[in-house]
């Protein structure tokens, strides 16, 4: 039978890079004891307040059709914490809503690029980013991210890829592996290039309300001469522990909303209105678990860094924000596909490779950060007593 090739340009870009997240999965079902430092679920329930919001509303018969726009109130709402998070105004017609940044995402590139485009992206990646490149027909060019640069990307290294094919700029700050922040500076300096090569910004910005103290956020969004040429996007489900809802957005120039809105009717036509207002409540009151979340997640950082940094050759990478950090265990020969899966079937420990982030990482791990402290450290107990057997150093 015949396919289309969207699904040709997607084999191998889907559910296969969580491998070891499934198989750990399948051996907790199996009744084994698992440690699942995989993915990146908030360490806290979603807040009470919000899970009453959507089923007072669900009560109120907010369950019917919305328009594909979705709420007056939830487009406020988000214009309104843009506008005094950017320091410029923005409106309802600068704002799409869509279930979770992931589909965001997709609208936002498929209304960017095409077949025969490229798009510029930061090599490690989040693991589904190739794939919504190749779904729009356009070709991803990666870019190295290096950790003496602390993984932030360069302009100058972004410069050298440049084409006249290139549509678009691929941005995640914070960023999904490594936990990098861009600068304010590095933004302007990527800015430029946009300005100069006419190219847009696309900027991930899901992890905004996860940065560590000390850290400071800044965003292509922050800056007037690149406000019409940059889309970001964002949802509740890490800020305020609600994945579960699908419940994300884009900001960006009316001019592009107007562009993506049939795309997004096309797909969706409009948001479950319950979930609109929870969203709507979410945004204007702000997150009550985030600064704790990130509290957290520094401290369960510096303690994976202190227990395993040095031990057996591994070396830690220390995020400034987001959910994870990471493990470089190139010292142990192995890729870290095949450290993960040993990890796993001796110790119980379920970890992320590398090599699921790009090209970027290969012999690096993955390493949630939201297990609590004390599971925590009995994975980092494993993982140092796995490594100095796996390495030859007597620990």
């Amino acid at each position: 039978m015949r396919y289309s090739t969207l699904t040709d340009r997607l084999q191998g870009l889907g559910g296969a890079k969580w491998e070891i997240h499934a198989l750990a999965r399948d051996m907790k079902r199996a009744g084994r004891a698992v440690i699942e430092l995989t993915i990146g679920e908030p360490d806290v329930p979603c807040p009470p307040g919000l899970i009453e919001a959507a089923t007072a509303a669900m009560q109120a018969g907010r369950t019917g059709y919305c328009n594909g726009h979705v709420e007056p109130a939830t487009l406020a709402a988000i214009a309104q914490r843009y506008s005094a998070r950017r320091g410029r105004t923005l409106g309802p017609e600068n704002v799409i809503t869509l279930p979770g940044t992931q589909t965001a995402l997709f609208a936002v590139l498929c209304t960017l690029a095409g077949p025969g485009d490229e798009v510029i992206v930061a090599d490690p990646m989040y693991a589904t980013y190739d794939g919504l490149i190749a779904a729009t027909g356009a070709t991803a060019v990666p870019v190295a991210m290096r950790p003496e640069q602390g993984f932030r990307l360069q302009a100058a290294d972004v410069a050298e890829r440049i084409t006249p094919r290139t549509r678009v700029l691929f941005l995640n700050t914070p960023h999904n592996p490594t936990g990098a922040v861009l600068r304010a500076d590095e933004i302007a300096a990527l800015g430029a290039l946009a300005l100069a090569h006419d190219l847009w910004i696309v900027s991930d910005e899901v992890y905004e309300d996860l940065v560590f103290d000390g850290i400071a956020f800044a965003s292509p969004l922050d800056l007037s001469d690149l406000a019409d040429r940059t889309v970001v996007t964002g949802s509740i489900s890490k800020s305020h522990a609600a994945p579960g809802f699908r419940s994300g957005w884009c900001v960006g120039p009316a001019e592009f909303c107007a562009r993506m809105l049939p795309l997004s009717e096309t797909m969706l036509f409009g948001s479950q209105p319950f979930i609109a207002d929870m969203t709507a409540l979410a945004v204007t009151q702000g997150s009550p678990v985030a600064r704790g979340m990130a509290g957290r997640f520094a401290t369960r950082a510096d303690r994976i860094h202190a227990r395993l940094h040095g031990q057996s050759g591994l070396r830690v990478h220390r995020p400034e924000a987001g959910m994870f950090a990471l493990l470089d265990i190139r010292a142990s020969g192995l890729s870290g596909i095949a450290f993960a899966h040993a990890l796993l079937e001796r110790t119980g420990v379920a970890t992320m490779p590398g090599e699921s982030f790009g090209s970027g990482l290969p012999g690096w791990l993955r390493l949630s950060l939201t297990q609590p402290d004390g599971v925590m450290e009995t994975a980092c107990d494993r993982i140092a007593a796995f490594a100095a057997k796996t390495m030859g150093d007597p620990e």
